[in-house]
């Protein structure tokens, strides 16, 4: 088989890990894991130096860094495929590019942190002011994704494409901040469809 995915699904691996779902990809999941040191052998590190997954390797072609990853399997299996989350026009192209890079500058960092210190950490090293800041923060970008989604149902052009799985995958973070997602009916909404969407059922259980 000649494609591999390196990573887990509770991890940024839950990106490429859906796209592929998606598009029916043929593939094989290697469940690399981040806990203990795993990410740091010699024979991974030969893949990413930087000790992170999720990594690609595309029958030798090495692709790490999430988005990179996700947006990589889109348009390389996506081109000829009919139904595909792949942009098929410019403006998808566009647009995908545009609010996948906008969701790492503007959201990733504080929906990290949301998820981390409201609810992933044990409670004992939670820091509830920095959540607290971080959702402060988050009301600005997020209201921005607000207006867009008033009069768009999806992120690229008018159907599901790899924009909704990876700005989605990040606003999945800030689901444990309720009071804040309760204040933006569509971004909820839409939310809420991404992660009912059978793809990403099937990916989250790998």
């Amino acid at each position: 088989m000649a494609l591999k995915i390196y990573g887990i699904a509770a991890s940024r691996a839950i990106r490429p890990l859906w796209v592929a779902e998606e598009m029916g990809l043929s593939y094989e999941h290697i469940a690399q894991r981040y806990q203990g040191g795993a990410t740091h052998t010699p024979e991974f590190l030969a893949l990413n130096p930087n000790g992170h997954i999720p990594v690609l390797d595309d029958d030798g072609i090495i692709v790490w860094e999430s988005m990179a990853c996700a947006l990589y399997l889109a348009r390389r299996f996506g081109a000829n495929q009919s139904g595909s989350i792949a942009p098929h026009t410019h403006s998808e192209e566009a647009q995908s590019l545009r609010w996948t890079f906008w969701t790492v500058t503007e959201l990733e960092k504080d929906a990290l942190t949301v998820l981390m210190h409201r609810l992933a950490m044990p409670a004992e090293q939670r820091k509830p002011e920095l959540a607290q800041a971080a959702e402060k923060r988050l009301a600005t970008p997020l209201r921005v994704l607000e207006q867009h989604l008033q009069g768009h149902r999806f992120m690229a052009g008018e159907r599901f494409t790899v924009a909704d799985v990876t700005v989605s995958s990040v606003v999945n973070w800030v689901r444990p901040a309720a009071a804040l997602l309760a204040s933006l009916p569509h971004t909820q909404a839409w939310l809420q469809g991404c992660l009912a969407r059978p793809a990403y059922v099937r990916a989250k259980a790998l």
